[in-house]
């Protein structure tokens, strides 16, 4: 299993920052290794939504299906399965430090199934390489819409 925990300040409300993030599809935006990210469940973005995520990590492509498994005021949480992996992203969002800021915590774990075990010491090095560049275009993200 592979862990990786962020937590830094952005520039945006709390409530914005959720609802930015509830819509997994976004990830494109803001996650590094994110190559497209289709929500294919029908309806609006709620509790049980599903996305089809594409990423490319370390050179290898890989897909996921992922689903909304938490929106509170303050977390988000997705949940994301294939054969050889299960990932799970818990995001907290509280009132930051200063005026209209949020503090994120952005927790990733990754469970590799089978063989694919064998890839947790590589792969952690790799998600913390990734941890670092979402904070980076989280950051970059709501400072431009701030603008």
């Amino acid at each position: 299993m592979v862990e990786v925990t962020r937590s830094f300040t952005v520039d945006a409300a709390p409530e914005v920052v959720v609802d930015y993030l509830r819509d997994f599809s976004r990830a494109a935006e803001w996650d590094p290794g994110t190559v497209t990210c289709e929500q294919i469940s029908a309806g609006p973005v709620s509790v049980g939504t599903q996305w089809h995520n594409v990423s490319k990590i370390g050179g290898m492509k890989t897909e996921l299906t992922y689903e909304l498994t938490r929106l509170e005021p303050g977390r988000v949480v997705f949940v994301g399965k294939n054969d050889t992996a299960t990932s799970i992203d818990d995001i907290t969002v509280a009132v930051g430090d200063e005026k209209d800021t949020a503090a994120l915590t952005y927790h990733a774990t990754i469970e590799f199934h089978g063989a694919a075990k064998l890839a947790a010491p590589i792969a952690k090095v790799v998600f913390e390489k990734i941890g670092k560049d979402t904070e980076d275009s989280l950051t970059q993200i709501f400072s431009a819409a701030k603008e």
